[in-house]
């Protein structure tokens, strides 16, 4: 190897190392400060007398935002760059923080907290984020790397939640959302240091619509949409109302906060475990695995008594097969259908977990309204756990040549 290839070489290696940990940080605040939303459904009630429903149907608009969101985000990052896309997120995002805090009016909640926080999740999180890391590594890296930034959003639940109820304890509701949005605003300058869209291989000529069709032809692709949707579904049903479960238990709020954090806390190691292991192993049985692994500890939040020890006990296991999907499911469609077109693929693959994280939402709300009680919802997410498990199994990891009719691949 000639020094100018060495020196080149190593050029690469720092600009990949740079765009992890910029893209990490990125999603660690982001995914951080959606955490802590069912931290606010309390006080904010309180103070403007509206019922749980209310903000589950806030946090279900979101989550359905975010979901179509990303599809348009993904297009505009791969059309003109991924820069101006997170850029542009970020400012939906705190503009969506400043507009819940002023929030007198559920259809002013609905549009800060569900639309505008949904625009600004899309283009700061997993679906524009990991294509732009997965392209900067080597293909034997790219899981790994990955992992690690899906390990960041986890991270960001970890050390988030308890600084967002710090922060709601010692500056109310109000100025923890003031300065949420401002440590969010924070994150522009860096986002430069992201810029770029991915180049067409040489002789390449498949289009963007080309690509979307093939994929909407492949089976493969609907196992991944709707085994995404019982990820998103179990997620966002657990983030926003694991909170009120427990103090409906008689705890305090505190063990909420504490037990969300846990899930970031023990998904930091699931997280990087999956994207690592993908990188040498089958990513759809390791995918059946995780989402088998999760009906066992909704059945043991279920049958136990709620205590302090048992919610603990939960967050911990859960955190274990978390976000470790995330890796895994965004590798297979960078894997099978390419990198040119993987931030679009990425969100289309998306929307069906936030179609998940909708219904999950949403559904706990109101069958908590309606019986006074989870329980239901902890079953269905026990009967979807094993579902998506046996969708993962028929999934095709082989990847596609270009223009060939996936129906008979």
């Amino acid at each position: 190897m000639t020094q100018a290839t060495a020196s080149t070489q190593e050029q690469k290696d720092q600009y990949a190392v740079r765009t992890i940990l910029i893209g990490t940080f990125i999603v660690l605040l982001a995914m951080g400060t959606r955490a802590t939303f069912g931290l606010f459904m309390q006080p904010m009630g309180l103070e403007h007398n509206w019922p749980r429903e209310v903000f589950s149907m806030a946090f279900a608009i979101q989550n359905l935002v975010w979901g179509f969101g990303a599809i348009g985000a993904g297009m505009m990052a791969d059309r003109f760059g991924s820069g101006r896309t997170i850029a542009l997120s970020a400012v939906f995002y705190a503009c969506g923080l400043v507009g819940t805090r002023y929030a007198t009016s559920v259809s002013d909640l609905y549009l800060s907290a569900g639309v505008l926080v949904g625009l600004g999740q899309a283009g700061t999180t997993f679906a524009v984020i990991l294509p732009v890391i997965a392209r900067t590594v080597p293909v034997a890296s790219r899981s790994t790397a990955m992992g690690i930034a899906s390990a960041g959003g986890s991270l960001g639940q970890f050390l988030v939640v308890p600084t967002g109820q710090l922060l709601i304890d010692t500056y109310q509701w109000t100025g923890a959302y003031w300065i949420m949005s401002v440590v969010l605003a924070s994150t522009l300058p860096l986002i430069w240091f992201l810029r770029g869209k991915p180049a067409a291989a040489v002789g390449q000529q498949q289009s963007l619509l080309s690509a979307i069709s093939q994929a909407l032809k492949h089976p493969t692709f609907h196992f991944l949409f709707w085994s995404y949707f019982v990820c998103g579904f179990h997620t966002a049903f657990i983030t926003l109302h694991l909170p009120s479960f427990v103090t409906d238990a008689g705890l305090n709020a505190s063990t909420g906060a504490i037990a969300i954090a846990l899930i970031g806390l023990f998904n930091v190691f699931g997280s990087f475990s999956a994207g690592k292991m993908g990188g040498t192993h089958s990513k759809k049985n390791l995918l059946a695995f995780l989402y088998f692994m999760r009906a066992f500890g909704i059945l043991w939040i279920l049958v136990m008594p709620t205590t302090t020890f048992v919610v603990y006990v939960f967050a911990a296991w859960m955190g274990l097969f978390w976000l470790g999907t995330v890796p895994l499911t965004l590798g297979l469609i960078a894997q099978i259908y390419g990198l040119r077109y993987a931030a679009t693929l990425s969100g289309m693959v998306f929307l069906g977990h936030q179609l998940g994280s909708f219904s999950g939402v949403w559904l706990g709300g109101k069958v908590q309204a309606i019986t006074g009680s989870y329980d239901l919802v902890w079953w269905i997410g026990i009967a979807l756990a094993l579902m998506a498990a046996a969708l993962c199994l028929p999934v095709k990891e082989k990847p596609l040549a270009l223009g060939l009719n996936p129906a008979g691949a």
